[in-house]
C-alpha cells in the first residue's frame, strides 16, 4: 500500500510512474502541458535548438500565448512575436492562439479547456499556478526547463510539502476571493510557503466560484507557493462540463496525509483589504487606506479579469463617472469575456464612466504598456504583484485590491470601498 498522500503528491506519483512520493524526494515527470508566452517562448525555442530537437513532444500538447506585449508595442516586441509565431506554424502547434482570438493564457487556457484535472503542466510564467484551481499541479518554470519540456515532454520536480489551509464560514459583505488570498499572503507573507503546495479546502472555498477560485490559485506564487492546488468538487464539475478537451483524473487527499503546516481561517477575519508597496503581504484594510489618493485604476490580469471579475466592477461603476483625476483602465482577460462583456452591457458602463475598455492584454501589469505610470504616480490594481517599479518608474506606487475596490477608488480618486460611495 502506498503510503497517504497530498493531492500534489498523488499528481507528482502518477506522473512518474510510482506508487509513492515524499516531500524533498527528486522525480522525473512526463508532463501534459508546456506553456509559453511572447517574452519566454523566444528562449525556449532557442534552448529547444540547441539541443538538436526538430519536433515539439507533442503538438497537441504545446501552449504558445501571445499576450504580454500582444497587440505588439514596439519593434522588438514584434520580433519576440514573430519568433513564436512561425515556430507554432512550423511544428503546426495546436493550441496557438493568434491576436484576436487569444486572450491572457491563464485565463484563456482554463476556459478552452485545454487545461484538465489531474493535469501536471509547466508554463514559462510564475502564474502558472492558476491551474490549481481545478485539480492541477501547474506550476512556473524559467524557459531552460520550458524548452527541454518542448522537446522531450518530461521535467524533473522535487516533491513540495504541503501546507493545508482550511478556510471556514460566509466572506463578510464587501469581501472577495481577491481579499482572501491577499488575507493569506498578509498572514504568512511573501515567502510563507516557499517551495511547498498550497492545498485551499473549506466551506469558504467550496461555496466559491470558478472564478474567484482561480484568482486564489492565481496568486499563491506570492507568498512563495509551488502550486496552489483545490480538490475537484461538483462545482468544478459543472464548470468544467463540455470544456475538457482530455479525460481528467481527479485526485483528492487522503484522510490522514501528512502536511508540513495546516492553518485554520475563519472567513469572517477576511476583511476587504488592500496591499500597500511594495509587497503583495504588505495587507491593510480598505478601511485604514483611504487617504491614499490614486492616479490610475486597472481591472483586468490574469488574476482578476474574468466575467465575474468584469461583473463586480461595472455593479459600482453604474451610474457613476471615474474621477477627473484617475485614469480607469479595464481589460477582459478573454475574447471570450470581452464578447460576454458586450453582450451584458457591460462595456457600455464602463465607457459611460470614462473607462478606457481594451483589448485583452497583459500590458500593465508587468509595467511592458497600456497604463505606464510616471515618477510619484500611485496605481490601484487588481493585478497580482506591487514590486518597486512594477507598472513603471521606480518611484511610482502599486496598490493591490479586488475588483470592487478598484472600481469605487477610481471614482472616489482615492482608496475606498463601494459602500464608502453612498
Amino acid at each position: 500500500m502506498p503510503r497517504p498522500m497530498t493531492v500534489a503528491e498523488k499528481i507528482l506519483a502518477a506522473h512518474a510512474g510510482l506508487e509513492e512520493v515524499r516531500p524533498g524526494q527528486l522525480v522525473e515527470c512526463d508532463l501534459d502541458l508546456v506553456l509559453a508566452n511572447d517574452i519566454t517562448a523566444p528562449i525556449a525555442i532557442d534552448v529547444f535548438r540547441e539541443l538538436g530537437a526538430t519536433q515539439v513532444f507533442d503538438r497537441d500538447r504545446v501552449c504558445l500565448v501571445p499576450d504580454h506585449y500582444a497587440p505588439n508595442k514596439d519593434i522588438k516586441s514584434a520580433e519576440q512575436t514573430k519568433k513564436m509565431r512561425d515556430f507554432a506554424h512550423e511544428q503546426k502547434i495546436t493550441h496557438y492562439w493568434e491576436q484576436g482570438c487569444a486572450g491572457i493564457e491563464h485565463a484563456l487556457l482554463p476556459e478552452q479547456g485545454v487545461v484538465v484535472p489531474g493535469d501536471l503542466v509547466i508554463g514559462a510564467d510564475s502564474h502558472t499556478c492558476t491551474y490549481g484551481a481545478l485539480g492541477a499541479f501547474s506550476t512556473g518554470v524559467g524557459s531552460t526547463d520550458a524548452g527541454v519540456g518542448l522537446a522531450t515532454g518530461r521535467a524533473w520536480f522535487k516533491v513540495p510539502p504541503t501546507i493545508k489551509f482550511e478556510i471556514e464560514g460566509e466572506l463578510q459583505d464587501g469581501a472577495a476571493p481577491k481579499d482572501v488570498i491577499l488575507h493569506v499572503i498578509g498572514l504568512i507573507g511573501v515567502d510563507g510557503a516557499l517551495y511547498q503546495a498550497m492545498e485551499f479546502t473549506g466551506s469558504t472555498i467550496r461555496s466559491m466560484s470558478m472564478e474567484g477560485r482561480m484568482t486564489i490559485s492565481n496568486m499563491a506564487i506570492e507568498a512563495g507557493g509551488k502550486a496552489g492546488i483545490m480538490e475537484v468538487d461538483d462545482v468544478a464539475r459543472a464548470w468544467l462540463e463540455g470544456r475538457c478537451q482530455r479525460p481528467a483524473v481527479e485526485y483528492h487527499a487522503d484522510p490522514d496525509a501528512e502536511y508540513a503546516q495546516v492553518i485554520h481561517i475563519d472567513a469572517a477575519d477576511i476583511k476587504p483589504c488592500v496591499s500597500w508597496p511594495h509587497l503583495p503581504s504588505n495587507t491593510h484594510p480598505v478601511s485604514e487606506s483611504g487617504h491614499i489618493a490614486v492616479d490610475q485604476a486597472v481591472i483586468g490580469s490574469c488574476t482578476n479579469g474574468r466575467i465575474e471579475d468584469m461583473r463586480a466592477a461595472a455593479e459600482v461603476l453604474r451610474g457613476r463617472r471615474v474621477a477627473k483625476t484617475v485614469r480607469c483602465i479595464v481589460i477582459p482577460a478573454t475574447q471570450a469575456v470581452f464578447k460576454q462583456c458586450m453582450a451584458e452591457g457591460l462595456a457600455d458602463v464602463f465607457i459611460d464612466a470614462g473607462c478606457v475598455f481594451s483589448t485583452p492584454t497583459c500590458g500593465p501589469c508587468l509595467g511592458g504598456y497600456m497604463g505606464i505610470l510616471a515618477a510619484g504616480e500611485r496605481c490601484v490594481s487588481t493585478t497580482n504583484r506591487n514590486f518597486v517599479g512594477r507598472m513603471g518608474d521606480p518611484t511610482s506606487e502599486v496598490y493591490l485590491a479586488s475588483p470592487a475596490v478598484a472600481a469605487a477608488s477610481a471614482v472616489a480618486g482615492r482608496i475606498c470601498a463601494p459602500s464608502d460611495l453612498d
